[in-house]
């Protein structure tokens, strides 16, 4: 159902290295093809696809690597995707971004594609904010004139700021940044890649897209590598979206054999119980209750605010972690 990892064991993570045999007069299969036919081999893959102007930048490559080289692999469904190719090896850092899309509060995270470690940590306030605080308000403005492009390039500036704060922190740019992964609501993902949202809100709610694909995240204005690509999580219906797929995912409720129950608790808050055979889930507001408008120690992520909290299965003492490590002074739900 979602982006199948590539994690068979000659070819952990996101980044392949491979070695190919030089052409010759009894071997002329042509470069792109050749470096096309490995892949599919080591990735148990029908087809690569790969951008005209990667395959225009091959030829060149290839001969200066002496034929080994990194590549940076992107597969969604049946979609495996060749986004970028370096020489093997080389300084080259290969960076890609996870990117938290929340309705008050957006976390990035620029990983290492080959090391699988984190190299920068950020998050900002989501600009849409300015427009309205909850998500009606942000949709009802789509419907405005120019509502739609404006509710986007807010959050696409704010992305770029925070990729160049996170990329020059550790000695990057973002031209090092090859893949990204978004998860948020279906109404936040929709308004980052530009997709209506005036029928999700109206009956029988039904948002534009579930499933996004991979997408160039040039072409919705992201200032990273030319060729970089985008996947956003997909979406279940209108108020379950990717952050709640995401959540499945990171905490394995799709593969408990026993019952459990998944809270995920921003400004919605939508609830999962189920296990690997059955799933039921609702969802409701929470923001406004736990930003000071029911709970008198509700506030917005801050320092010393606690944003999470642990029992302990064997002790069934609470643990609770504050943003910056300081003495808590009130809860948010981001």
């Amino acid at each position: 159902m979602l982006n199948k990892p590539l994690l068979h064991a000659d070819s952990p993570g996101w980044v392949v290295r491979v070695k190919l045999t030089p052409p010759s007069l009894r071997d002329n299969s042509a470069d792109a093809d050749r470096l096309g036919r490995l892949l599919q081999r080591r990735l148990r893959v029908d087809q690569i696809h790969m951008d005209l102007n990667l395959r225009k930048k091959l030829p060149a490559l290839l001969r200066e690597a002496a034929y080994k080289v990194r590549c940076v692999i992107f597969q969604e469904g049946g979609c495996t995707i060749l986004v970028h190719v370096a020489p093997d090896p080389s300084p080259e850092v290969l960076a890609g971004l996870a990117v938290d899309l929340g309705t008050t509060r957006v976390v990035a995270r620029l990983l290492d594609l080959e090391r699988l470690n984190v190299l920068a940590e950020g998050a900002f306030d989501n600009p849409q904010i300015s427009i309205g605080a909850d998500i009606l308000s942000r949709i009802h403005h789509a419907d405005q004139p120019s509502g739609q492009e404006h509710l986007q390039a807010l959050i696409v500036s704010g992305l770029n700021r925070q990729i160049m704060e996170l990329s020059r922190s550790c000695g990057l740019t973002p031209q090092h940044i090859h893949l990204l992964s978004v998860a948020g609501n279906t109404a936040m993902s929709h308004l980052l890649v530009g997709l209506p949202v005036h029928w999700m809100i109206r009956e029988p709610y039904i948002p534009a897209v579930n499933r996004f694909g991979l997408i160039p995240a040039a072409q919705i204005g992201l200032r990273v590598h030319p060729l970089a690509q985008m996947m956003v999580f997909p979406d279940v219906g209108s108020y379950f979206g990717g952050d709640l797929v995401a959540g499945i995912l990171f905490s394995g409720l799709h593969r408990r054999s026993e019952t459990a129950l998944l809270v995920d608790v921003g400004t919605n808050a939508e609830v999962v119980l189920g296990n690997r055979e059955w799933m039921i889930a609702c969802a409701g507001a929470a923001g406004p209750a736990l930003e000071g408008g029911v709970t008198r120690m509700g506030t917005t992520a801050a320092p010393g605010v606690i944003d999470r909290v642990r029992i302990d299965p064997q002790t069934r003492t609470f643990e609770i972690h504050t943003i910056d490590d300081l003495p808590p002074r009130g809860i948010c739900g981001s």
